[in-house]
């Protein structure tokens, strides 16, 4: 399977994010911090969803299960949804939120699917064609104007050197139409240390584009397109429960005739077979086929290597169509220069998540603000664009320690270096 080449090169640098969330129109806020676990092991909870009802005011948590959620004042009578998949989803009353040091124990929910709902399939395989074939059905069909906020980060082994933050136009078309989206900068910020990059200057090519892709409902060419199902192996795994829905969950592998291989895991709801969720990763373990694959441009002398790449893609329902709500990607490389003892380990993630949308015409503006290219690198678009002020009307996913304490450090090199 070839990738798009806009595609393959977007995830060359990809970047850690953590989710922002627009509070529309908005200037009088209440901030509500806390942590959300696993009732019974007492564990974190990683990207866990926030939601105030009937609004599109949300946040995920980070991995450390954290979170902020910033909540207009006129909504503070209102309940705020925890939801995960395969645990129970709690409604809590916003009035009875501490502003700090909030605790949400989730519970975890297991479903015993019938023999009857299996069966209703003679393979998982059939089950994942009839997902693609009903993809307008049961998710969007009408053109969607999406607010959205996207964050980047790279890190040098285990320092995080650059981070770029922005909030984004996100123009979603219909999965009827062959079109691409389209996304229009509205506002970003970054941080970086480019002393600490060494001498290889890795950056994202793709930014924002890179996470759109990865709505394998509307791009199914990069992983399932027609005549490939046939190169996956597929299981039933252990089902699952979300908001309570009854999921299918479908375990795949590729079988090694693709030049890029992918394996992971497809959560479907029962009753109407819409895509929740997908998470999968890239084969890497033939050298021979991955050296340097994912990278645009490089010197002759540098061999890149990616070790990992994990991509992961959710649909959030509303009204009862499903829209691509989030996406992450998490890459890891290893550099190495020739007659240099020592190799260089650089991870890029990047998540993207939307906030808020609007139905709009079938048909997009003739000419879009600030548009993006596929092909743009976004911490070199940022200049321009940077505004302090506006950022206090948005969620943002809480950093993890680890990222908020290197956001200080590179303030403060910068600053030492400018002196």
């Amino acid at each position: 399977m070839n990738l798009d080449s806009n595609y393959k090169s977007s995830l060359v640098c990809l970047l850690v994010l953590f989710v922002s969330v627009f509070v529309s129109g908005q200037t009088t806020i209440e901030e509500f911090k806390g942590q959300v676990i696993d009732d019974n092991s007492r564990d974190e909870l990683a990207l866990v969803n926030l939601t105030v009802k009937n609004t599109n005011i949300a946040t995920v948590t980070n991995s450390e299960g954290r979170f902020i959620i910033k909540i207009p004042r006129d909504k503070l009578n209102g309940i705020l949804v925890v939801s995960s998949l395969g645990y129970a989803t709690k409604e809590i009353l916003i009035s009875d939120l501490n502003t700090q040091d909030n605790v949400i124990s989730l519970i975890p929910v297991t479903t015993q699917l019938s023999e009857v709902s299996l069966s209703a399939f003679r393979s998982a395989e059939s089950l994942v064609r009839r997902v693609f074939e009903n993809k307008t059905r049961n998710h969007q069909d009408n053109s969607v104007l999406m607010t959205a906020f996207y964050r980047e980060t790279i890190k040098r082994r285990r320092r995080n050197v650059s981070l770029t933050e922005a909030v984004i136009n996100l123009y979603k078309r219909t999965y009827i139409s062959n079109s691409r989206d389209l996304i229009g900068m509205r506002k970003a910020r970054k941080q970086t240390d480019y002393r600490r990059l060494d001498t290889v200057a890795v950056k994202l090519k793709g930014g924002p584009f890179t996470n759109i892709y990865l709505d394998i409902l509307k791009y199914p060419e990069y992983i399932f397109y027609e005549g490939d199902y046939k190169d996956y192996s597929y299981e039933f795994a252990e089902s699952t429960n979300i908001d309570g829905r009854s999921v299918y969950v479908v375990s795949f592998r590729g079988k090694g005739s693709l030049s890029i291989d992918y394996f992971g895991i497809l959560y479907i709801e029962v009753n109407s077979l819409a895509l929740l969720r997908a998470e999968y990763s890239m084969d890497l373990t033939d050298k021979r086929k991955t050296r340097n694959l994912l990278v645009d441009k490089k010197p002759a002398s540098f061999v890149a290597y990616p070790t990992e790449a994990r991509y992961r893609v959710d649909y959030k329902e509303k009204n009862g169509k499903w829209y691509y709500s989030y996406s992450s990607v998490h890459l890891t490389f290893k550099i190495n220069k020739k007659r240099q003892l020592f190799n260089s380990v650089y991870t890029l993630s990047s998540e993207l998540a939307v906030t808020d949308w609007e139905n709009i015409s079938s048909k997009f503006p003739n000419t879009i603000k600030n548009r993006l290219r596929p092909n743009m690198i976004i911490s070199d678009e940022v200049s321009g664009f940077t505004d302090p002020e506006f950022w206090g009307a948005y969620n943002l996913i809480e950093p993890d320690k680890s990222i908020e304490s290197a956001i200080e450090k590179i303030k403060r090199q910068l600053e030492r270096s400018q002196d």
